[in-house]
């Protein structure tokens, strides 16, 4: 049966809608946004899944264990791209506004999208944090103040490898040195590189391209076949790896004469090829896998009350790990931040500052 409202009844209501409204603004504003783009989809997803359960995670700990970050709760949003470059900017663009405050920093994870997103980072006043990957010579900041390539370049790695070698069986004058890459932004990122180490210590550098996603390897390794190179270097990620690694042994390759970058030395790249992988070197960006505290942490507040992102079992494998860390930069460079600002919801702007003063020493690392 139909009842009129009475006036003062109207009146209470209001009252009451407007603290809720009120209450409810006042816990948004409280809130630091952290856009999370992943591909969970696709060619790529046994890579960027653990990363993004990983990175997801920590967020969660962060949350559950510590009340956020100095008081202020850490809110995200996943974005799937599939690692496509048009769909990574589409996410850039759609995630950039959220919060009370915007997009505290982008994680790309994709060279293709960082490119992308340099010219737009500088305007927008939102940070771009890239761990390991991204363009190399963002490493100058006078240039490319709104990039901040964590952890190392592709250039560096590219360095490190050529060095490795060059230790080994007497130099490298002469020798013949195969880069197998990803045909994008991200495996052409080492070629200026290694030709400039090529000149200087007397080798010949085989650029060998691998179309997306990297299954079909046949021509590739032929051409490993005739030319017999005293070394791989591996540019690879998702499917191409364990591919390349199954080719390898097709053609009899040795294991130990391949060297690849960080994103082709994780679980996924070798289980497939079982023992046949044996011998496979991979740089490492961080220590690889295992649990330490703050996976116990993890374990006790995220997965223990059903609120785990992920499988269980795959915590503390290198790709979690790798997205533990890199959300653990960014906590920090928040929590940095807040140092300087307040600690309340920061802008891109004030977080960019909270990047640049970041200084995790060994007594930092120990307390977190």
């Amino acid at each position: 049966m139909f009842k009129r409202i009475s006036t003062k009844t109207k009146a209470v209501l209001g009252i009451l809608l407007a603290v809720s409204a009120g209450s409810l603004f006042a816990q948004q504003a409280n809130e630091q946004f952290v856009p999370v783009l992943v591909y969970r989809t696709g060619a790529y997803a046994p890579n960027g899944a653990p990363w993004a359960n990983g990175f997801i995670d920590y967020l969660k700990l962060v949350n559950e264990r510590d009340g956020g970050v100095g008081g202020v709760k850490i809110t995200y949003e996943e974005c799937e791209f599939g690692y496509a470059t048009d769909r990574g900017v589409e996410c850039y663009e759609r995630l950039k506004g959220k919060g009370p405050t915007g997009a505290s920093v982008f994680n790309p994870l994709s060279t293709g999208v960082t490119f992308a997103l340099t010219d737009k980072a500088p305007v927008d006043k939102i940070p771009i944090m890239t761990m390991g990957y991204g363009r190399a010579d963002s490493a100058d900041g006078s240039v490319f103040q709104w990039n901040f390539p964590l952890l190392g370049t592709y250039w560096s790695a590219a360095d490190m490898l050529v060095q490795h070698v060059a230790s080994k069986d007497g130099g490298l004058k002469g020798k013949k040195i195969a880069l197998i890459y990803h045909d994008s932004p991200y495996g052409k990122e080492p070629i200026p590189v290694l030709a400039e180490h090529a000149k200087k210590h007397g080798f010949e550098l085989m650029v060998l391209p691998v179309t997306h996603p990297g299954v079909e390897q046949k021509s590739t390794w032929l051409q490993v076949r005739q030319s017999k190179p005293d070394y791989i270097f591996l540019w690879g990620w998702g499917v191409m790896n364990a591919a390349a690694i199954k080719e390898a042994i097709a053609v009899n390759y040795p294991r130990e004469k391949m060297y690849g970058v960080w994103w082709a030395g994780a679980e996924p790249d070798v289980l497939p090829a079982e023992g046949g992988a044996k011998g496979y070197n991979a740089l490492a960006l961080q220590h690889s896998s295992g649990m330490g505290k703050a996976h116990q942490d993890i374990m006790k507040y995220v997965y223990d009350k059903g609120k785990g992102t992920g499988k269980k079992e795959e915590v503390g494998q290198v790709l979690y790990n790798r997205g533990m860390i890199n959300s653990m930069l960014v906590i920090e460079s928040i929590r940095t931040a807040q140092a300087k600002f307040g600690k309340k919801p920061l802008t891109g702007e004030q977080v960019r500052a909270g990047i640049e003063a970041l200084n995790l020493d060994q007594a930092a690392i120990d307390k977190i």
